[in-house]
């Protein structure tokens, strides 16, 4: 029915499939999706037409809408919302999926399938999402009737948020988008309350206190649990009452402020040389929320003198790569609360003494001589401008990395990467995520010349929408880590590393109305970043750097933190 322009529902009256789904979606609080509608999801499309509460942003490729849902999720901490039609629309959600599986981001990924009669006879535009996404969501379900829509619903929802966050995908056909039904919630839900309640602690938060009291060198290492759990303020009270330095993961950067005194950055394969050796010191190392990736942590020789303690909301990651000592199982922040009383504020100057050497002797470093930029030297600048307050969202390679190293992150949710997965493509569409879910922040997308060009295509987003996302370029005119690993691992063969050709970027952002500069020298710098960060509008600053600049430190793949490589070591790797 219509009354003075709206469409309402009666709690009697019998709906679509499909206004049922927005109104779920609308009950849920969601006010932003993105999507890209075809032939089987064009029902449901029909009825998001009527939402007043509902903004959809239509992009230009299904990959690009799950990764801005993620960058939307990961900065906002809300639900990400996607939508993509049958068929190929659904399989460009794959990577997407997988992304937000592995770094435990909460996305409902909604998919158009052909009607229900019509499924397993390879009808046009058909695919077993269903089958195709077990592996890479927590939960997904193909509504075989509308009656069924508002339990798969509430499941989906609860387990995407519950606990571990993560992906989840509601296949949705054609026939059951039109299909009627009364069913407005879920009488019962098919799964257990474990799967989506917040777990209570289980263990011994003295002993985990004690542990940490009788150590001399204690370090927490924080991994991007963190973040999901809002544990900030707990990790911050936790590390200054024992006076314990705090390293993160890549994941992790933001959770404890990068230019806190106890900090000391980034760990595993390109963490700070200090962190990584301060892991090699310690007497005790408290996981707060990681999981000991392979980046990270060698089996053999993580923190081999370490008394090894770990907290995680997923009872999975425990002893699963690195055997622990002890164990608490929950959510991180009731955790740290927990123990928190029982921690006592001792006297640990000599260590800290120790860490602040190891900051002197093993500082982050690079060559800036010479006229030509240095990434590092240009992030450093832009750092300083925006007064570390912006999100940064990265794509994949020596850039994540350099972003990583000389971006300090103060604040939770203002880092946006590809960890697990390491998704080329994904650093545009999360900053235009981002970006829709916080108007008012600068939002910063660094990328390559060859990352840029996976999701170039949504530039047309940013341009439709008038959207202020700064890109930052660096071009070396080569897949740069590839390179860099070629040069130190394969006696310099450049196999398919190097582009034979690019376009011309500052006029490819130009075509989309996009403000563009390029700089080549370093005398350009303060020019070109008084250009990007003028206003809050979009801008694209393309920066081209040597192809021989590398990413130190480094910690060569297979090897432990007893092997990291610094700048000052590049000969090493020569020999």
């Amino acid at each position: 029915m219509t009354i003075g322009g709206k469409r309402m529902t009666s709690t009697t009256e019998a709906i679509t499939g499909g206004r049922l789904m927005v109104e779920l979606l609308e009950e849920a609080g969601v006010e932003i999706v993105f999507g890209y509608p075809g032939g089987a999801i064009l029902p449901f499309y029909d009825e998001l037409y009527h939402s007043k509460k509902i903004k959809h942003i239509l992009v230009r490729h299904e990959q690009g809408a799950i990764h801005m849902a993620e960058g939307y999720a990961r900065s906002t901490g809300k639900l990400g919302v996607c939508i993509a039609t049958s068929g190929p629309g659904a399989t460009n959600l794959i990577t997407g999926l997988t992304d937000a599986k592995m770094d435990s981001v909460p996305i409902l990924a909604i998919t158009g399938q052909v009607a229900t009669d019509a499924i397993g006879t390879d009808a046009f535009q058909e695919a077993d999402i269903f089958g195709i996404t077990i592996p890479i969501t927590k939960y997904n379900a193909l509504i075989k009737k509308a009656d069924d829509l508002a339990r798969h619903f509430e499941e989906a929802i609860k387990i995407a948020m519950g606990g571990r966050p993560g992906p989840v995908l509601l296949d949705f056909p054609k026939d059951v988008q039109l299909g009627k039904t009364t069913v407005r919630k879920a009488q019962s839900l098919k799964i257990a309350p474990h799967h989506y309640e917040r777990p209570k602690v289980k263990g011994d938060p003295q002993e985990f206190a004690d542990a940490l009291n009788g150590a001399k060198r204690p370090l927490l290492y924080v991994g991007g649990g963190a973040i999901n759990s809002f544990a900030s303020a707990e990790i911050k009270a936790l590390a200054e009452k024992a006076n314990a330095p705090v390293t993160t993961t890549l994941m992790g950067l933001g959770a404890f402020p990068g230019t806190h005194p106890l900090s000391v950055g980034m760990l595993g394969m390109h963490g700070t040389a200090y962190a990584n050796k301060a892991v090699l010191e310690c007497d005790y190392i408290l996981n707060l929320g990681a999981r000991f990736d392979d980046r990270v942590a060698k089996y053999q020789d993580f923190a081999p003198s370490a008394v090894r303690a770990h907290i995680d909301i997923d009872a999975a990651e425990f002893n699963k790569r690195i055997n622990v000592d002890h164990i608490l199982h929950g959510d991180l922040k009731d955790a740290i609360r927990e123990i928190l009383p029982f921690v006592k504020s001792g006297d640990r100057s000599e260590w800290i003494q120790n860490i602040q050497s190891l900051k002197k002797n093993h500082p982050l470093d690079f060559d800036n001589s010479g006229d030509t930029i240095k990434p590092q030297d240009f992030l450093q600048k832009v750092y300083a401008k925006t007064k570390g307050e912006a999100i940064v969202s990265t794509d994949v390679g020596q850039h994540q990395m350099w972003a990583a190293q000389y971006y300090l992150f103060d604040k939770p949710n203002t880092w946006l990467t590809s960890g697990g997965l390491g998704t080329m493509g994904y650093g545009l569409p999360a900053a235009i995520g981002a970006k829709f879910g916080n108007p008012d922040k600068t939002v910063i997308c660094v990328t390559g010349d060859g990352s840029f060009q996976m999701c170039i295509q949504e530039l047309a987003t940013i341009a439709q929408s008038k959207l202020g996302v700064k890109i930052l370029l660096f071009n070396n005119n080569f897949l740069g880590m590839v390179r860099q690993w070629q040069e130190l691992f394969y006696e310099e063969r450049f196999s398919e590393s190097q582009w034979t050709y690019n376009p011309n970027f500052v006029k490819l952002a130009e075509a989309y109305d996009i403000p563009a500069m390029r700089i080549e020298k370093k005398s350009e710098i303060e020019k070109g970043v008084e250009f990007f960060l003028k206003d809050s509008g979009s801008a694209l600053i393309e920066v081209m750097i040597p192809a021989e600049e590398k990413v130190f430190p480094m910690i060569p793949a297979g090897k432990s933190q007893q092997d990291l490589i610094e700048f000052k070591d590049l000969g090493k790797l020569k020999k």
